[in-house]
């Protein structure tokens, strides 16, 4: 039985493929039925996000029909799939998902929203019932890896995206950001991805302002802020602890002068001032005032240089764990085969066992001397259960076959050492 992978990704398949392959909530149930219903699959989770779509099956998933049904369920050719996608069995397979699920095959390296995306998936297809025992515990130890990745390596620690780097950099000057008051310029994408970051380390003083009021009071509704309009900057600048800008102004809308009458508004309390704008959305001459600290995004992009550096050194820590956790379930999953070939093996040896047993009962019930009938029931059985070692060891000799003539040697040896043992 065999772990396979089927994907594609954002670093093999452009996004108009991508989205043409992905899966919405209301097809999964469809798709997980199919699957399980190819040949030789027992068990699928599929994993849909907007960079990647991933099959992972348990079973004698083959390549191609596994390809072609992917394909057929989206209405493309496989063709179109073929130079685009990958496919991973075993312990490439499982290092693949613990990779996947701790952030290490993101678009953004060590990005924590997947392994929400990678549990959700599991859930649903335990729900449709197409998870059993293997797959249970291959994503119940994915989880637990990609929680220790991120307890025991910084893959996630550093800010990587301009928004989080100017989070960051505010959380690391003022420690605490609960009792900092935050002003955003600008209600754009940039903006709001910095309110959400704020949001999350407790900010409850946020106020937006924007040229448009209407789309301030949009931004301002979805973080929990208050909405101005630009005109109202010279009153809200005395009370900003943080100021972020991020318009598409084309000239500063915060120069020096507005800066210097706000701090003395404030009795010369600092303000931190960051401009992710390109053009500058605050002028350059705003830094030779006292008591204002101003970084521009190209202060942040060093910062985040130096973070991506950072992940991908932790990264390698974290691809030493996973290594090491594949290994270990593919150890596991051989283990099943052994206990299966020993059940297989002691049901061959009882069904023998049975039938010399109700032979040599028919002898006794003939009257024939309990020691010739114990004498041929010990014969009958070590016939039969030397037959096929005996087949083996022949064989073995005309091939030359070591390996195989060593084991069976220790084998003997093994129970020579125990009936002395006994006896």
């Amino acid at each position: 039985m065999t772990i396979s992978i089927l994907g594609i990704n954002h670093r093999t398949a452009p996004v108009e493929l991508r989205e043409r392959v992905a899966f919405g909530p209301v097809q999964l149930e469809q798709a997980l039925s199919e699957i399980k219903q190819l040949p030789g699959i027992e068990e699928a989770v599929i994993v849909s996000t907007c960079n990647r779509t991933e099959l992972y099956c348990h079973g004698h998933a083959e390549h191609q029909p596994l390809l072609h049904w992917l394909a057929q369920f989206h209405g493309i050719g496989p063709s179109e799939l073929e130079q685009h996608h990958y496919f991973h069995t075993q312990e490439d397979a499982v290092a693949h998902l613990m990779s996947v699920a701790s952030g290490l095959d993101s678009l953004v390296l060590g990005e924590p929203q997947i392994l929400g995306q990678v549990k959700q998936a599991y859930q649903q297809a335990k729900h449709f019932s197409v998870v059993g025992g293997i797959l249970e515990r291959l994503f119940q130890n994915t989880f637990r890896v990609a929680k220790a990745v991120r307890n025991e390596t910084e893959v996630g620690q550093n800010a990587v995206s301009v928004a989080f780097a100017a989070v960051s950099l505010a959380k690391h000057i003022f420690g605490d950001l609960k009792h900092s008051n935050v002003l955003l310029v600008g209600a754009g994408d940039t903006s709001e991805l910095v309110a959400q970051h704020l949001v999350q380390q407790g900010v409850s003083s946020l106020s937006v302002a924007n040229r448009t009021l209407q789309r301030a009071t949009e931004l301002a509704q979805r973080v929990g802020a208050e909405a101005h309009s630009l005109s109202q900057l010279g009153e809200l600048l005395p009370n900003a602890d943080i100021v972020v800008s991020s318009t598409a102004s084309t000239l500063p809308i915060i120069g020096k002068g507005r800066v210097e009458k706000a701090l003395k508004q404030r009795r010369h309390k600092p303000i931190l001032l960051i401009d992710l704008a390109v053009p500058r959305d605050i002028e350059e001459q705003v830094n030779e005032l006292d008591d204002a600290y101003l970084y521009t995004v190209d202060d942040l992009q060093n910062i985040i240089s130096e973070n991506i550096k950072n992940r991908e050194q932790a990264a390698q820590q974290a691809r030493k764990i996973i290594a090491r956790e594949a290994s270990q379930f593919l150890d596991w999953l051989r283990s099943l085969d052994s206990v299966t070939l020993i059940r297989d093996y002691r049901q061959h040896t009882q069904k023998i066992a049975q039938v010399q047993l109700e032979k040599a009962l028919a002898m006794l019930q003939q009257g024939k001397p309990a020691e010739q009938v114990m004498q041929v029931l010990s014969h009958k059985l070590s016939q039969q259960l030397a037959h096929r070692p005996t087949q083996l060891l022949k064989q073995a000799g005309e091939q030359g076959d070591q390996t195989t003539l060593s084991v069976l040697q220790q084998l003997w040896l093994e129970d020579d050492k125990q009936n002395k043992e006994t006896n």
